[in-house]
């Protein structure tokens, strides 16, 4: 018996839906914004308003309270300073250990910085590097300039 009172509520919902025009559903969005634009429409003198009251508030703080934030504010800053001074320390010291330079360190501590020190390391592989035969060693020249010395090789080639 309930299947049967549930099949027809359900059709009656469905018999009791409506479908809208075009030019109804545009007259309901239009009512729709129209509403909300309502609700801002002293929007600039409430912005004055609160504005006028900031500065009241400013304006009412004592000395002490004004002293007190800007002494907040600056500890703030030498904070970040010192943190960025000791990151600085720290990638320095990692840097003459290791010999990657400094500002391809990035980390905040010290095992950041080796971990990266060592991946760096790593990567590089100066096995990886060609072998110079002679060392590098600048040869002597016996005196002579660049150009007199690729004239003699030109002539011992020819």
């Amino acid at each position: 018996m309930e299947n049967t009172e549930v099949k027809e509520v359900t059709q009656e919902q469905q018999t009791e839906e409506r479908t809208f025009t075009q030019a109804e559903l545009n007259a309901i969005v239009a009512s729709r914004v129209n509403e909300v634009k309502a609700g801002y429409e002293n929007y600039e003198e409430l912005k004055a308003k609160a504005e006028k009251y900031d500065e009241a508030e400013e304006a009412s703080k004592t000395e002490l309270q004004k002293e007190t934030e800007r002494a907040n504010k600056l500890q703030k800053e030498l904070d970040s300073i010192k943190s960025a001074e000791a990151e600085r320390l720290i990638r320095e010291e990692v840097a003459k250990t290791t010999g990657i330079p400094a500002h391809l360190l990035t980390g905040a501590t010290k095992e950041e910085c080796e971990a990266q020190a060592k991946d760096i390391m790593a990567f590089a592989k100066p096995e990886m590097l060609p072998k110079v035969p002679d060392g590098g060693e600048v040869r002597n020249t016996g005196g002579k300039s660049t150009r007199d010395q690729f004239a003699d090789f030109l002539n011992s080639q020819l």
